[in-house]
């Protein structure tokens, strides 16, 4: 019984932790993003890659010093980019007749990353509306 109540009480730390820590997942998720494109395009362009690097910087602030307004923009630019890769991937989607091994690749990660964008944006969102209520 008394191990029984030691792993509740670890279980409820780690939820607490984990609840604390949560709100920075969007950012830290769009800022691996950057990095990443950044990455993959500085092989292949060397210098011309370093301007992506700004691409990260709102989110970066966000995670040094909150901004309510600059969360909220974050939060609906992306929703609407997402929402346009959505429309962009599944008519990609619609237009591929043979599926070959690369093409069902691409679907697969193709439809990871979109649907991955559109909830971390909704994530800063909902984010943003828990801050101001």
């Amino acid at each position: 019984m008394v191990f029984y109540i030691s792993f509740l009480k670890e279980i409820n730390s780690t939820m607490k932790t984990l609840s604390k820590y949560s709100k920075f997942i969007p950012y830290l998720y769009f800022i691996s993003v950057v990095i990443y494109w950044f990455t993959h395009v500085n092989k292949s362009e060397g210098l011309a890659a370093y301007p992506i690097l700004l691409f990260g910087i709102p989110f970066l602030w966000q995670l040094i010093r909150p901004n309510q307004k600059l969360n909220f923009t974050l939060g609906i630019t992306f929703v609407c980019i997402s929402s346009y890769l959505i429309l962009a991937y599944l008519s990609d989607v619609f237009d591929i007749i043979s599926f070959t091994n690369k093409a069902s690749s691409y679907i697969i990660y193709g439809g990871l990353f979109v649907s991955v964008n559109f909830i971390m944006a909704l994530w800063i969102i909902r984010n943003s509306l828990k801050r101001s209520c």
